[in-house]
């Protein structure tokens, strides 16, 4: 992997970008969240999924109920038990989200320079004259001049099917606008985007809680997005009720940035979460669009030296409908790997598109390409002099292991860990090569029940870049001194080279505990 490295600083023969990519087991370093849906619900269709790149599978609760996102789930276990991938589960909250409500689902045509009224009295049905809210505050929030977005959720952006609208007055509880484009809004629920306004509304809604609890907590699921995440209280606040549904405890909190709001406790939300997503569908209504690369380099570049993983959403809208992606949506993929994002989030593409697969295929492809170019030893530079001197012990060790691998021009690091920090903080260094974690379970109790931890740790390195895990056998601790250890290590050379990442004369970095002490080895590896 690492001989393929390009860097565009360096002149390149034209000819050599044309020249095929080699196979890899991994297909890209950078990770794949797709979202499950009515497209991409089947065992079949999430076995292909799986078997593209997809690593994490986000289970939408904006729309769907907890019965529908269970027979899903049911679907995606049976497709990771034939296609012997692992995949991690992703809960996205609904959040302070506002929406426009069509019980008829009849079409609703909007006319440029009409006037349509936004009420938050709902026994009305959906017209292009007025359009029912879920929300009583609006008129409050709001004022004459305020810009307001309408598009079916997970809009694609298209001025044939999304409408702007300007305030013009306030009556009552009533909002009346003038409408701004020609569009026909189509389905059964639309979002409703305000501009720069605060919403008062709770980031963790009582539905929100009540899916957590009754639907979150049973599966346990891996990560939990917190959508319109705005305060670094909003994460505290989500910890504090995870910790309280036993399993849940270890669930990561991804802080979804959504609005300016967020953007301006952006430093504190990051301290506060364990990841973070970049939600540009609906950053891109709050930025002026000259603002939105600049927001994105930041925060990712923020998210790099913390070591936090960070995802990207919006990338390919118009595969939904189509089989190939434009040229600004192909480079914008590439642009984010470049910019430092651990993982892609596929919304619509998945969930309703026509081509769940072909997207994650053609996205993963993309993000390889990009990587290949991605200058690894400036950003290794950087992130040592960010972090500074002294470094903390675990820091330290994970620099080294990255550095020695570079300069052996290792095949793989191997990583020992229990609780998947040292593999995350190797990660967070983005070495060339794929990084191994083997996670080590450890025996707990509750005092009335044992069981084994490990699980958690090891499905969630699924969305963080280069990091690649699997399972020990528990009965082999990490700390251990003894031979058990060699053959933890040997299992995990066997799949290296099962999977033909690992070949005969390769170098090895192994990054373990040993006693009190951790230790970084090379190995190179006989016939």
């Amino acid at each position: 992997m690492h001989s393929t490295n390009l860097l565009l600083e360096e002149p390149i023969r034209m000819a050599s970008i044309l020249e095929p990519s080699k196979a890899n087991f991994f297909l890209a370093m950078t990770k794949i969240v797709g979202t499950l849906g009515p497209k991409s619900r089947s065992v079949d269709t999430i076995s292909s999924c799986l078997k593209a790149g997809m690593s994490v599978a986000r289970f939408d609760f904006s729309w769907g109920d907890a019965a529908y996102h269970q027979e899903t789930l049911e679907n995606l276990k049976l497709a990771i038990k034939s296609t012997k991938k692992l995949c991690a589960v992703m809960l996205d909250t609904v959040g302070p989200e506002l929406q426009v409500v069509n019980k008829s689902e009849a079409a609703i045509s909007l006319e440029e320079n009409g006037t349509v009224v936004l009420t938050p009295d709902q026994g009305h049905d959906a017209s292009s004259k007025l359009l029912p809210i879920n929300f009583s505050g609006l008129s409050k929030a709001v004022k004459p001049g305020a810009t307001i977005f309408v598009g079916q959720y997970l809009f694609t952006g298209s001025e044939t099917t999304s409408v702007w609208l300007e305030v013009s007055e306030i009556e009552g509880d009533d909002v009346i606008c003038v409408i701004k484009n020609t569009a026909t809004l189509t389905g059964s629920l639309f979002t409703l985007h305000c501009s720069q306004i605060h919403i008062d509304l709770p980031t963790l809604s009582d539905e929100d809680k009540d899916v957590i609890k009754k639907w979150g907590a049973p599966n346990k699921i891996d990560f939990l997005s917190l959508s319109y995440t705005r305060h670094a209280e909003d994460v505290r606040q989500a910890r504090e009720f995870l910790s309280k549904l036993g399993d849940l405890s270890q669930t990561q909190i991804f802080a979804k940035i959504e609005n300016v709001e967020g953007l301006n406790h952006f430093d504190e939300i990051l301290q506060e979460a364990d990841g973070i997503i970049l939600s540009r569908g609906n950053l891109g209504i709050d930025l002026p669009p000259e603002k939105v690369f600049l927001f994105q380099k930041s925060a990712l570049y923020k998210c790099n030296m913390a070591g936090k993983p960070a995802v990207v959403t919006r990338v390919v809208d118009s595969m939904t409908d189509n089989l190939r992606p434009t040229r600004a949506e192909a480079t914008d993929v590439a642009n984010a790997v470049l910019d430092g994002s651990d993982a892609i989030l596929l919304g619509a593409e998945t969930l309703r598109g026509l081509y769940p697969v072909e997207t994650i295929s053609i996205v993963g492809k993309i993000c390889a390409e990009a990587e290949k170019v991605f200058n690894q030893d400036l950003y290794f530079k950087r992130t040592v002099k960010y972090v500074g001197e002294p470094m903390t012990h675990l820091e330290s060790i994970a620099s080294s292991a990255v550095r020695a691998a570079t300069k052996v021009k290792a095949s793989v690091i191997i990583c020992f860990t229990s609780s998947g920090r040292a593999a995350r903080l190797i990660a967070k260094y983005r070495p060339t090569m794929p990084v191994l974690s083997v996670v080590i379970p450890r025996l707990k109790t509750n005092q009335l029940r044992w069981s084994f931890t490990g699980a958690f740790e090891a499905r969630q390195s699924l969305i963080v870049r280069g990091l690649f895990p699997m399972l020990a056998d528990p009965r082999h601790p990490a700390e251990s001194t003894s031979a058990t250890n060699e053959s933890v290590l040997k299992v995990a050379l066997d799949h290296g080279k099962a999977s033909g990442v690992i070949k005969s004369h390769d170098r090895v970095v192994v990054c373990q505990k040993v006693g009190d002490s951790s230790v970084v080895k090379i190995i190179e590896l006989d016939d």
